[in-house]
């Protein structure tokens, strides 16, 4: 018997601890899925996304797995080589 990973995700959810973890990656994973939206739509390789953005290729690689934790003027090159501006937002919760 295999287990999907969204039910094995719903089930985790229910742990408070597990959650509070999982919420506080959204940033990080909202970040990873924008660059893999990029690369996508623009056929670029994180090298090439690397030599747009002037980020180093191992900080291209760490934010791509939602493992960076940058600054904000990293995002807004991050942002700017990618042809897009930065918005942050802050949102009730």
């Amino acid at each position: 018997m295999s287990v999907k990973f969204d039910d094995y995700l719903v089930k985790q959810l229910k742990d408070p601890v597990f959650k509070a973890k999982y919420d506080a990656l959204e940033p990080d994973f909202n970040i990873a899925n924008a660059m893999m939206d990029t690369q996508i739509k623009y056929d670029l390789t994180p090298e090439q996304l690397a030599e747009r953005t002037g980020l180093p290729q191992d900080e291209i690689d760490r934010l791509g797995m939602a493992d960076g934790d940058p600054t904000l003027s990293t995002l807004k090159q991050l942002a700017a080589g990618m042809g897009m501006k930065l918005k942050l937002e802050f949102i009730e919760i």
